[in-house]
């Protein structure tokens, strides 16, 4: 059982500090940023001025709903690069919040962006949160406790299928050549190979509601995935490392493979990764 009581007024509270933050902070300002209000923080990566005020103001309400818990976000992170590798030595309750996830998208006045928050104790996720601000679309989950899209209790598709039927997305840019090459070659006997959204916050629920079969990532920054991974566990669906073994919020070894079943998952590593796999 969790260390901290998560209720359903807890659910509500985190619920409704994504939409304030979403309101206050990044709605303004979607298709309105002034110059100056978007930067390069790492080469080709975007920090708007929404990324750290909805970060401040997520910062502040998480800390007031559970004092003395911890809170990471992903800006706070880039600020000081000791946070992250103390996130993972550590075990301490976590929250982790990414303010804007698809920042890229926000900048360029292109949906889909959310706002993602998720509760870590020790080395699992408990509680995860993930908000579409535009569509007010909201995605929840709690460990045991299943997984809600907007309050609807959601199962992901269940029903085998062949390579030949599946559909998702492979996030090439920061594959190590041999890897991308590989995936390459292999991914004609798949169904489709999708853009992808660039959004964790839109590929997970996507996942969960059969839009698509699967989503392979290169990196996984803890604050990207921890509440997709948890919803799509909840949903029926896994998110494991490229060699199998489970996802854990705490790790920073890359690569995830993400599917809406156990099945889909070992279809999609077989096609797609058989040397890795099978090791």
């Amino acid at each position: 059982m969790p260390v901290l009581p998560i209720d359903a007024a807890l659910i509500d509270r985190v619920a409704e500090l994504l939409r304030h933050a979403a309101r206050e902070a990044i709605l303004p300002r979607f298709r309105a940023l002034a110059e100056g209000e978007a930067e390069e923080k790492s080469p080709g990566e975007i920090v708007t001025i929404a990324d750290r005020e909805a970060e401040a103001i997520l910062t502040h309400g998480l800390s007031a709903l559970r004092p003395g818990v911890l809170v990471l976000g992903e800006e706070a992170a880039a600020a000081d690069p000791g946070l992250l590798p103390a996130f993972h030595a550590g075990d301490a309750p976590t929250w982790l919040v990414d303010p804007l996830d698809g920042t890229a998208n926000f900048a360029a006045g292109n949906e889909p962006f959310a706002v993602m928050v998720a509760l870590v104790e020790g080395r699992e996720t408990v509680a995860a949160w993930m908000l579409d601000p535009v569509a007010d679309r909201l995605a929840v989950a709690v460990r045991g406790g299943g997984a809600f899209l907007d309050g609807a209790r959601i199962r992901t598709p269940q029903d085998p299928a062949e390579a030949g039927t599946l559909r998702g997305a492979v996030l090439t840019r920061f594959l190590p050549p041999p890897l991308k090459a590989q995936i390459e070659a292999r991914s004609g006997r798949l169904a489709a190979i999708l853009p992808g959204w660039r959004c964790s916050g839109r590929d997970y629920p996507d996942i969960a509601t059969g839009e698509q079969d699967f989503v392979l990532f290169w990196r996984g920054l803890p604050w990207d995935h921890a509440p997709g991974a948890l919803f799509l566990e909840e949903a029926g669906g896994r998110t494991a490392r490229l060699d199998g073994a489970p996802y854990r919020p705490r790790g920073d070894l890359p690569g995830l493979l993400v599917a809406r079943s156990p099945a889909v998952w070992a279809t999609v590593a077989e096609t797609l990764l058989e040397s890795t796999a099978s090791a």
